[in-house]
């Protein structure tokens, strides 16, 4: 098959495309052919050593040191390990943590992982719609879901127009939130949060922008879902309901937030971290099984901008996720 590859354990990290053996599909996994892999940040900071490897121990398997990136894709069930019956060949399928702990990602002909995180695409689904779920889709669900219904709870999205704050919105309104905000960095990118679903969608940039959100949640949010937490949090606290909780999902090694004490003590906010990487397996799987509800009853739609590149320019897509692309990068696989 062919493949996009790098070597962990090299100093430069670069990405090839060459020819490897097709990969067969052990007890409980599931091997998929690939038609549309989603690029996520995570990618190009595994690669590049700035942040911590998801990849197997170099050696693994006798087939040397090598990861296929990518780990969300969308395609179709190519063959099942034993014991595999909630799938069938030849099944249209979106899959999620394809590359973590697993050498067989998704920028690749075929990518084999275990079954669970193989999920049916509906008929109505298109495969830029799966390929762009997983890693966006899961950490916007957990976000929001973790600590029990929204049904009816103000929601503040911050970066309404960025793949996961897009899926927080359509996730949140699914979900039964109201008023569902999302903040935005110009009026382009509030279009595609509108799109989504957002109630409203306020320029973080502007010196009115706390008094615009309270006018559409007067009484104050109760969730915050939070991309920049060291930047947004003054604007999280000056809207917060009593006892709003503040999940922070996304941040670089050296990223510092300065916290108001007194201020979170007064208003009892409940601060959250975290990382869809290292949540319990119970909580991944059930933002996992949030997500294929919603995609099922049509919640989730491919709203934002899409950015495609072949697989022979892998790199140059990792790029443009690094270099901030507004919208879903997206790898054709042949």
């Amino acid at each position: 098959m062919i493949a996009a590859t790098y070597t962990p354990s090299a100093p430069n990290h670069d990405l090839s495309v060459r020819e490897l053996p097709t990969p067969e599909p052990g007890p409980g996994e599931v091997r998929v052919r690939v038609r549309l892999a989603g690029v996520n940040p995570t990618d190009w900071k595994s690669r590049t050593g700035l942040t911590a490897s998801t990849a197997p121990a170099a050696g693994a398997e006798g087939i040397g040191d090598f990861q296929v990136p990518c780990q969300d894709a969308a395609g179709t069930v190519d063959a099942l390990g034993a014991g595999v019956d909630t799938l069938t060949v030849g099944q249209r399928v979106w899959i999620y943590f394809a590359a973590n702990e697993n050498r067989w990602g998704a920028a690749a002909q075929y990518s084999v992982l275990p079954a669970e995180r193989v999920l049916p695409l509906p008929d109505d689904a298109s495969d830029e719609l799966g390929a762009g779920l997983g890693i966006p889709a899961l950490t916007a669900a957990y976000c929001l879901l973790d600590g029990g219904p929204i049904s009816d709870q103000a929601i503040l999205i911050t970066g309404g127009a960025g793949a996961v704050g897009n899926a927080a919105v359509a996730l949140a309104k699914h979900a039964g939130a109201g008023p569902v905000i999302a903040t935005v960095s110009s009026d382009e990118k509030a279009k595609l949060a509108l799109a989504a679903g957002a109630d409203g969608a306020v320029n973080y940039h502007e010196p009115d922008a706390a008094e615009r959100i309270r006018a559409l949640a007067p009484s104050g949010v109760r969730r915050i879902v939070d991309v920049d937490i060291s930047r947004n949090l003054g604007l999280d606290l000056a809207v917060a309901a009593p006892r709003a909780t503040i999940v922070s999902y996304a941040a670089n090694p050296d990223s510092v937030a300065t916290l108001p004490v007194r201020e979170l003590m007064t208003q009892n906010v409940f601060l959250h971290f975290m990382l869809l990487y290292t949540v319990p397996h119970p909580a991944l799987l059930a933002a996992a099984k949030t997500t294929a509800a919603a995609l099922a009853a049509g919640a989730l739609k491919a709203t934002l901008p899409l950015h495609r590149f072949p697989l022979t320019r892998i790199a140059e897509a990792q790029d443009a996720v690094r270099h901030g692309a507004v919208g879903k990068v997206l790898v054709e696989i042949p």
